[in-house]
């Protein structure tokens, strides 16, 4: 299958220059969409709150994804390498017009995948250096970091639901169903019990 993907960020923006040039590319390709995908979201939301996302979940090995350019699939470099990394990891091809890049399970896409991943890495430790120097200096000028000792939060997730916990427990419902019961983890439940029930 050949899927046509188009996204704008705005209403203000229009899908069709985008579908002119997917179009007139498959004309020149000899090559036929067989559907197309287009929506008015930001690249900066989640693959899963994309059409894409529902897309990319029922692609199929060797099926096809045309867009216009790799910006169309994230506004940053990580969501695109991600996006990128899940098709080549599953056989899908991914062609892109204006930026030309045809990218699948051949060796120039690996090279490339590698690069996109390369990037990614230095990319995500130079955020972790720039925070590691940010606390570093805030140390170094006496800013006292994270919660101050003593200060745990009284605030739970079971915390409003204490009277009914104990109504349980008293009918001898084991904490296991309990927890099943309010839709949380037993442990959750049984560290509630023991810090503020039994308080």
């Amino acid at each position: 299958m050949i899927y046509g993907y188009i996204r704008v960020s705005t209403d203000r923006q229009t899908v069709e220059n985008q579908r002119f040039e997917i179009n007139q590319f498959c004309e020149r390709n000899v090559m036929i969409v067989d559907q197309w995908i287009d929506e008015t979201i930001s690249g900066a939301k989640t693959i899963q709150e994309r059409k894409l996302g529902k897309l990319l979940k029922k692609m199929e090995r060797n099926d096809i994804l045309i867009c216009s350019e790799l910006s169309r699939l994230g506004r940053n470099l990580l969501m695109i390498m991600a996006i990128l990394n899940e098709c080549m990891n599953r056989d899908i091809q991914v062609w892109t017009i204006k930026d030309n890049y045809r990218l699948g399970s051949d060796i120039n896409s690996k090279v490339l995948a590698f690069a996109f991943g390369l990037s990614a890495e230095i990319e995500r430790n130079l955020i972790s250096q720039r925070t590691k120097e940010a606390l570093a200096r805030k140390r170094a000028e006496g800013v006292v970091l994270g919660r101050p000792k003593g200060s745990k939060s009284k605030i739970r997730k079971l915390t409003g639901k204490e009277s009914q916990i104990r109504t349980l427990l008293d009918k001898r419902i084991s904490q296991s169903a309990i927890a099943r019961i309010l839709g949380v983890h037993r442990m959750t439940l049984a560290t509630f019990i023991k810090e503020m029930i039994s308080d």
